[in-house]
Protein backbone atom coordinates (compact mmCIF):
# COMPACT_ATOMS: atom_id res chain seq x y z
CA UNK A 1 0.00 0.00 0.00
CA UNK A 2 2.88 2.58 1.06
CA UNK A 3 5.30 1.08 -1.47
CA UNK A 4 7.46 -0.45 0.93
CA UNK A 5 9.92 -3.33 0.38
CA UNK A 6 8.61 -6.44 2.59
CA UNK A 7 11.83 -5.76 5.15
CA UNK A 8 11.06 -2.28 5.58
CA UNK A 9 7.16 -3.20 6.60
CA UNK A 10 7.86 -6.05 8.92
CA UNK A 11 10.37 -3.47 10.40
CA UNK A 12 7.24 -0.89 10.68
CA UNK A 13 4.77 -3.42 11.89
CA UNK A 14 7.28 -4.70 14.36
CA UNK A 15 8.11 -1.68 16.20
CA UNK A 16 4.65 -1.05 16.05
CA UNK A 17 4.15 -4.51 17.86
CA UNK A 18 5.95 -3.63 20.56
CA UNK A 19 4.93 -0.04 20.76
CA UNK A 20 8.35 1.23 20.63
CA UNK A 21 6.58 3.78 17.34
CA UNK A 22 6.57 3.58 13.78
CA UNK A 23 10.39 4.58 12.21
CA UNK A 24 8.21 6.35 9.38
CA UNK A 25 4.75 7.65 8.63
CA UNK A 26 2.80 6.18 6.47
CA UNK A 27 1.34 8.47 4.18
CA UNK A 28 -1.95 7.39 2.61
CA UNK A 29 -4.98 6.60 4.07
CA UNK A 30 -5.23 3.40 3.53
CA UNK A 31 -1.48 2.97 5.08
CA UNK A 32 -2.82 4.86 8.25
CA UNK A 33 -5.61 2.54 8.95
CA UNK A 34 -3.66 -0.76 8.56
CA UNK A 35 -1.21 0.15 10.71
CA UNK A 36 -3.85 1.22 13.47
CA UNK A 37 -5.49 -1.56 13.30
CA UNK A 38 -2.33 -3.78 13.44
CA UNK A 39 -1.21 -2.03 16.41
CA UNK A 40 -4.68 -2.55 18.12
CA UNK A 41 -4.41 -6.75 17.05
CA UNK A 42 -0.74 -6.53 18.52
CA UNK A 43 -2.10 -5.23 21.75
CA UNK A 44 -4.43 -7.16 21.92
CA UNK A 45 -2.70 -10.58 21.52
CA UNK A 46 -0.42 -9.94 24.04
CA UNK A 47 -2.83 -8.97 26.45
CA UNK A 48 -4.45 -12.99 25.51
CA UNK A 49 -1.27 -14.26 25.93
CA UNK A 50 -0.49 -13.04 28.86
CA UNK A 51 -3.97 -14.12 30.26
CA UNK A 52 -3.60 -17.41 28.73
CA UNK A 53 -0.09 -18.33 30.08
CA UNK A 54 -0.35 -16.25 33.67
CA UNK A 55 -4.29 -17.51 34.54
CA UNK A 56 -3.80 -19.92 36.23
CA UNK A 57 -1.51 -18.50 38.12
CA UNK A 58 -3.63 -15.94 39.52
CA UNK A 59 -6.53 -17.76 39.71
CA UNK A 60 -4.47 -20.17 42.09
CA UNK A 61 -3.37 -17.55 43.66
CA UNK A 62 -6.76 -15.81 44.41
CA UNK A 63 -8.18 -19.13 45.67
CA UNK A 64 -5.23 -19.79 47.83
CA UNK A 65 -5.61 -15.77 49.19
CA UNK A 66 -9.41 -16.69 49.70
CA UNK A 67 -8.87 -19.97 51.58
CA UNK A 68 -6.93 -18.20 54.09
CA UNK A 69 -9.31 -15.32 55.00
CA UNK A 70 -11.76 -17.80 55.10
CA UNK A 71 -9.96 -19.26 57.80
CA UNK A 72 -8.66 -16.43 59.48
CA UNK A 73 -12.61 -15.49 59.88
CA UNK A 74 -13.24 -18.91 61.41
CA UNK A 75 -10.70 -18.65 64.30
CA UNK A 76 -12.34 -15.09 65.04
CA UNK A 77 -15.36 -16.63 65.09
CA UNK A 78 -14.12 -19.21 67.53
CA UNK A 79 -12.63 -16.67 69.63
CA UNK A 80 -15.45 -14.13 69.92
CA UNK A 81 -17.60 -17.26 70.37
CA UNK A 82 -15.41 -18.42 73.47
CA UNK A 83 -15.07 -15.39 74.86
CA UNK A 84 -19.05 -15.20 75.12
Amino acid sequence: MEGWSYVNSFYFISLIATTQGPSSVPKTDIGKIFASVMAFVSVGAVISAAAFVFGPLFGTLLKTGIDYVEKEEQKIKARLEYKN
